[in-house]
């Protein structure tokens, strides 16, 4: 089961220049961790989007930005150059982190029922342990909403360090 506070699961995946990424190699780092349900289409666009804008902002709080949504990674090539995004863009096609995840479930649009990826962000502490999870996100400055809550949380463990 998915939940905050619990180890996050590991995974080994191709981003968009078909280079292994896995999640481990960022032990010591803040990740960013979305899952979206498809390149190149309109809120998928403007949650990367954004996440690309405040690239400079993340990298200063020490945190790493990943998406993975089911597109192949010839989509997020094409993806990453059409929108200049800065960020590793991994492939899951047969859906198995995001199972693993629990962002591949069920989904209703327009009275047809399907397996589709519901959109979630998690925070990752530099230990690998999930310390927040956004389900259902809604795109629309959600990006300074990662920011704002990272921000939080690193200020508990310095206060907690104090």
């Amino acid at each position: 089961m998915i939940e905050v506070n619990k180890k996050a699961p590991d995974f080994c995946l191709k981003n968009q220049n078909n280079q292994d990424i896995c999640l481990n190699n960022f032990k010591g780092n803040w990740i960013v961790l979305y899952f979206y349900p498809k390149d190149n289409t309109p809120a998928c666009t403007l949650e990367a989007k954004e996440f690309s804008y405040y690239i400079k902002e993340f990298e200063n709080l020490g945190a790493k930005i990943i998406g993975i949504s089911p597109d192949s990674l010839d989509k997020h090539k094409k993806f990453e150059k059409n929108h200049n995004l800065s960020f590793n863009l991994l492939s899951d096609q047969n859906h198995e982190i995001l199972k693993k995840y629990e962002t591949w479930k069920l989904k209703k649009f327009y009275g047809k029922v399907f397996m589709g990826v519901i959109r979630t962000t998690f925070i990752i502490d530099p230990k690998g342990i999930i310390v927040y999870i956004w389900s259902k996100v809604k795109v629309k400055d959600h990006a300074k909403e990662v920011i704002n809550k990272l921000i939080e949380l690193k200020n508990k463990i310095e206060e907690k360090n104090d």
